[in-house]
């Protein structure tokens, strides 16, 4: 392994969990000691998803005891590699890994992806998540078709812009349901044919179906509004359930589902390590692929400083922000 490089401190700068419900707070560490089969990387940016609230507030679905370090992906700088790795001192990579709010992580090869040469620290910070979760789902689970509509709740969040951006590179007419006019502008900039403002809105399903109805749901919100737009799918129509922003799963009248042949899936992107590791990295291929290609263009709403991480949580938590949330070390 090579050493590291003046950048490299004796100590760095973390934030830490430290307790269920409470708020991370900044503390300092010793630079990770990788093994012989370990990547050391200087993260730069990383994003916060929708998971590190949960997590923070002990309701992830994998649980983890504090005190830990939040983030979930990042991307930064190689420090050091070993042999054989396909990385050396200098790649610019993004990080899938757990505790990514540190100015230094040891991961796997494997969790390492080189960056294109356009793509921003930022950008990259909140790529994978977001990216793939939207491009997996639309693609494996609904099965979407060009020419079909797609309607995304929650079009302005980190993730539900993503889809409304990848609905539109598969060549879907996508509806986007989302609060306050200028949120809105972000979601038709991002390829979204329709809009739909959440807040002046009394009856989602009338209004989605008076424009036309959808044969694929992507619910990022839960509860009432994801009610609303099951109601509003076509026959034959496919609902992903991704997540509950809103504070509570939608109940779906399954009467409905057995009449309209509507399909449920739900759709956790972090399982697909398990249960198709092939489509995850496949998929994330073509993410990479599109964005060189100029297809995909990534929006990162806010950017903090990691002194300001409880900020950041505090805005991820009130969902003010469009687009992701990236935290730069």
């Amino acid at each position: 392994m090579k050493t590291l490089n003046s950048d490299v401190a004796a100590i760095m700068r973390i934030a830490v969990v430290e307790q269920l419900g409470g708020e991370p707070v900044l503390r300092t560490a010793p630079p990770p000691q990788p093994g012989p089969d370990g990547v050391l990387v200087r993260i730069r940016a990383a994003a916060l998803n929708f998971a590190d609230l949960l997590k923070a507030r002990g309701e992830y679905q994998e649980r983890q005891e504090p005190p830990f370090v939040p983030g979930l992906e990042g991307a930064g700088e190689v420090v050091a590699a070993p042999p054989g790795s396909g990385l050396r001192a200098g790649d610019r990579v993004a990080v899938l890994a757990a505790g990514t709010m540190a100015q230094l992580v040891a991961v796997p090869a494997t969790a390492c992806t080189v960056l294109p040469d356009a793509m921003t620290f930022e950008q990259a910070g909140g790529f994978q998540i977001a990216y793939g979760t939207s491009h997996l789902a639309l693609q494996t689970r609904a099965a979407l078709r060009a020419g079909e509509t797609l309607a995304v709740l929650g079009a302005a969040g980190g993730v539900g812009l993503t889809a409304v951006e990848i609905g539109h590179a598969m060549g879907a007419r996508v509806i986007g349901v989302a609060r306050g006019r200028d949120r809105l502008d972000v979601v038709r900039r991002a390829g979204a044919d329709e809009v739909i403002d959440s807040a002046g809105c009394d009856d989602l399903k009338a209004a989605l179906r008076d424009l036309g109805g959808a044969d694929v749901v992507y619910d990022a919100v839960g509860g009432d509004a994801g009610e609303a737009a099951f109601r509003a799918l076509s026959p034959g129509g496919r609902f992903l359930v991704i997540g509950f922003a809103g504070g509570r799963p939608p109940v779906l009248p399954l009467n409905h589902a057995l009449v309209k042949n509507i399909a449920i899936h739900g759709f956790y992107w972090g399982g697909y390590a398990g249960l198709d590791s092939r489509a995850m990295s496949d998929s994330m291929t073509d993410l990479f692929r599109m964005f060189g290609d100029g297809r995909l263009a990534p929006v990162v709403g806010e950017t903090m400083p990691l002194d300001r991480i409880a900020e950041a949580f505090d805005l991820l938590r009130s969902r003010r922000s469009v687009g992701k949330i990236v935290v730069t070390l």
